[in-house]
């Protein structure tokens, strides 16, 4: 169903110019995923600077029953961003949301707007001698509403678990317009639900994040990185066995890159293959110096695979 007319008019008149758009070369690459797969039309582009100006836009939605399609860093694969060809939706854009209010200042927490991009929070933490673990391709576009409202995952999972393992609390505004202040700083924390991880996951469905109380680490000083090649899937588990086994705390990541991957990269690119011909490379990321731990690899890495090991 079209939006009416006089119901936009009244939401621009209530909000700051800067707050929405109908300019069509703004609006434009915001109704479409970076790999040019989903295009889609909005009735009005919103980009609101507060928490309470999100409020307010949905409140404005839900009397109007206005269909409204959030947007972080535009960054996802499967167009959850992206707005229909109805012209029907309203499209929500949180980037400029883009304040951390408090930049890890105890050495523990980050508190951080929904529109920030992750790498701004790495290198937030980095300032402090911390660590933010979430790490991804988009790193640099993805914002932290996004991350959120997917509970993304990122290489570092078996170390530091999904995004839900990294917030402390939220900040999020539910359909009718009310503000969850939820941005807690507590490690131990029982008191009744955890409305924090209801949110975490939902994709929009419970409310729109507007802020996060994110968890810091120690900075990692040292790390040792490996590839080997390997021949099946069940070779890959059981390395990662063994590697979990000798590693602890210390393992940070452990990723496979299929054959047809890297084939596919050497082609375009100029440069040589990497290690022997096997359907699948793994590489294993451990926290700590690189000598010590390609000592204890040692005894069983060769032969165990026919694969060829480097080691930085």
């Amino acid at each position: 169903m079209a939006v009416q007319h006089d119901h936009l008019a009244a939401l621009k008149a209530a909000l700051d110019p800067g707050d929405w758009s109908d300019d069509a070369d703004l609006i434009a690459p915001h109704l479409v995923d970076w790999r040019n797969r989903y295009h889609g039309r909005t009735a009005l582009f919103l980009q609101p600077d507060s928490t309470e100006k999100v409020a307010h836009i949905l409140r404005w939605a839900n009397r109007h029953e206005v269909a409204l399609i959030v947007q972080g860093g535009n960054s996802g694969l499967v167009g959850g961003g992206i707005p229909d060809q109805s012209g029907s939706q309203v499209l929500l854009s949180l980037k400029r949301l883009n304040s951390i209010r408090d930049a890890g200042s105890d050495g523990h927490v980050i508190i951080a707007e929904a529109g920030v991009t992750l790498a701004a929070v790495q290198q937030a933490a980095a300032e402090q001698d911390r660590l933010f673990p979430l790490s991804l391709a988009s790193e640099g576009s993805a914002t932290i509403g996004g991350l959120v409202s997917t509970n993304a995952g990122g290489v570092h999972v078996l170390r530091y678990g999904t995004m839900r393992s990294l917030i402390l609390g939220v900040e999020a505004v539910l359909p009718t317009g009310e503000i969850v202040h939820g941005l807690g700083r507590l490690h131990k924390d029982n008191t009744g639900y955890d409305l924090k991880s209801l949110l975490c996951g939902a994709e929009g469905t419970l409310g729109v994040i507007t802020a996060a109380s994110l968890r810091l680490y120690p900075a990692i000083k040292s790390r040792m990185v490996a590839m080997c090649a390997l021949p099946t899937m069940a070779a890959a588990m059981a390395l990662l066995a063994r590697l979990d086994a000798e590693s602890g705390e210390r393992l940070m990541a452990f990723e496979l890159i299929p054959r047809f991957g890297l084939d596919l990269v050497c082609r375009h690119l100029p440069i040589a293959a990497i290690l022997s011909p096997s359907p699948m490379i793994g590489i294993y990321w451990r926290n700590g110096p690189a000598a010590p731990g390609m000592n204890r690899l040692a005894p069983w890495r060769k032969g165990f695979w026919p694969g060829l090991w480097r080691a930085a």
